[in-house]
């Protein structure tokens, strides 16, 4: 890690925190991922060299730990910056949010995000299904399946072959501006955008089921900006 050669408590931390990739990596270990693969995932465009490397250093500064039953977590070091992360997002919805650009359109990550983030139990007791279908995509990614039971998600890449509780239909975008906050789930179903079929009791459970997180409810205080440009 480069060193600002300044002894400056703010410098000092920055030097940890600021380095690229790390408040991701603590973003995601604080919401429960902890094996080598689940962190990966969080940040596909991270070889998997750099991430071991990078865990090395955080474990090295006594942020990260693995614990005996493998995997890794946060020390108690590790969870005050976990504060940190949560604020860096309030800020970037309030104040950093735009149209996206062509290559933040990650399947991949909104897959993943949907995975760990669904209410298994949303639709009650026992197995439940839900068919997701992007419109948009390709045949070999345009349908993915969740099945939640015993309070966990699933993820199936081929159809399971048990009855689907709810069909969800749109394109990748536009989910990804729904779990963002960008749109709001009752304008995205008003207006077609979103098509949800199933029982009506199924639809109504839609909204706990995906359990947008609270960044998801801030507002932007910036006016509309175009995707950026690399």
């Amino acid at each position: 890690m480069k060193s600002y050669g300044q002894f400056c408590p703010v410098a000092k931390a920055a030097e940890l925190f600021c380095e690229r990739w790390t408040a991701l990596i603590i973003r995601d270990l604080a919401t429960g991922a902890s094996r080598f693969s689940e962190l990966h995932r969080g940040v596909p465009l991270m070889s998997p060299s750099l991430l071991s490397r990078r865990l090395k250093q955080l474990e090295a500064e006594g942020i990260v730990e693995r614990p005996d039953s493998g995997g890794y977590r946060l020390t108690e070091a590790g969870r005050e910056f976990v504060p940190l992360v949560e604020a860096l997002g309030v800020w970037g919805q309030r104040w950093a949010r735009r149209e996206l650009a062509e290559h933040e359109v990650d399947l991949g990550l909104l897959i993943w995000s949907l995975e760990r983030s669904v209410r298994a139990d949303a639709f009650g007791a026992g197995r439940s299904v839900v068919r997701l279908e992007f419109t948009d995509q390709p045949a070999a990614r345009k349908f993915w399946w969740f099945v939640n039971r015993d309070g966990t998600c699933e993820l199936c890449l081929e159809d399971p072959g048990w009855e689907v509780t709810l069909y969800l239909a749109c394109t990748l975008p536009d989910m990804i501006r729904i779990v963002r906050g960008d749109l709001r789930l009752a304008a995205a179903l008003e207006d077609g955008q979103l098509e949800a079929h199933g029982s009506h009791q199924a639809r109504r459970r839609l909204r706990a089921w995906l359990n947008l997180g609270p960044l998801a409810a801030i507002d932007p205080r910036r006016p509309h900006r175009p995707a950026s440009v690399e």
